[in-house]
């Protein structure tokens, strides 16, 4: 890849209604190879308030592509290795609080998992790492999209946990309830993977939640139509692109946060015991700290 095509730094991917980012000028489609096969799709990289940015439609070209068959690993390691250091992600999410309104933005701090068997670690097959996931949300880059979403004039919520489930069919009506049982705030089927991935390739990374309905404990959650959820992720992608354009205004900043260092304690693999394939692969995302 030529220089213009890396040392992007900053990364956006659009979920469910946000397949583009119409702001993008200067703009081209960029195909990256990784170890673990294809992205979803091209990277779009172009200018978006005089910052390089990588667009990634995260379900693919036409939302061809279920939550259980995203590639997660080649979605970020191909904005790893195009120099991306924070990833805006923007993904429609059902509200499992009344006070978490459609059309509202809702800033995560959590994750519960509800997903099997989703492949979410770059390591194995000869290295072992093991970074802390406490805090699976770059707190840095969430306040700088809750800043964003503030003068956007979003209805926009900071913290919270988001539900990962497994999907695609949504969530019993038992389910449901047992998750507002536990004090859970928002339900979707992609973040996860993506955030932990994120931290394992020392990318900051956090999600704006676009509320599209209640889920299905809400009294009129049978009066809702697919029409309707549609009309909302239009709705709700033009206020994304808004916030997106707001919070790439205000990078790059410094990273003193723990993303930028996740893996300076968590590799425990000797290096001598680590595959040479394995060196040569990770190379993007261990070459500082392991050398071929």
């Amino acid at each position: 890849m030529s220089d213009r095509q890396t040392n992007i730094r900053i990364g956006v991917i659009g979920g469910s209604g946000l397949y583009e980012m119409a702001a993008l000028t200067d703009r081209e489609e960029v195909s990256v190879p990784t170890p673990f096969g294809d992205p979803s799709s091209p990277y779009v990289v172009g200018m978006l308030n005089d910052r390089r940015v990588a667009f990634l439609a995260r379900h693919g070209e036409g939302h061809r592509l279920m939550p259980s068959e995203l590639n997660f690993r080649a979605n970020i390691f191909g904005f790893k290795t195009l120099g991306v250091e924070w990833i805006l992600s923007a993904s429609a999410v059902g509200s499992l609080k009344e006070e978490y309104r459609p059309l509202d933005i809702v800033l995560p701090d959590q994750f519960l998992d509800r997903t099997r068997g989703r492949t979410s670690s770059f390591f194995g097959g000869g290295i072992v790492a093991h970074v802390g996931f406490a805090h699976p949300f770059c707190s840095v880059l969430s306040r700088i999209a809750l800043d964003a979403a503030t003068a956007a004039g979003a209805r926009v919520h900071r913290g919270g946990t988001y539900v990962c489930m497994e999907g695609p069919q949504f969530s019993t009506l038992a389910e449901s309830r047992l998750y507002r049982s536990w004090g859970m705030d928002v339900i979707g089927m992609t973040n996860l993977q993506e955030a932990k991935l994120a931290r394992e390739a020392e990318i900051c990374y956090t999600t704006l939640a676009l509320v599209t309905d209640y889920d299905c404990w809400h009294e009129d959650h049978d009066n809702v139509t697919v029409d309707m959820i549609i009309a909302t992720l239009m709705k709700n992608a033009v206020m994304a692109q808004q916030v997106v354009a707001g919070a790439v205004t205000g990078l790059p900043v410094d990273r003193g946060c723990e993303c930028a260092t996740a893996l300076g304690s968590a590799i425990i693999t000797r290096p001598d015991r680590i595959p040479a394939e394995v060196k040569r692969d990770l190379a993007p995302i261990i070459g500082k700290y392991v050398k071929e």
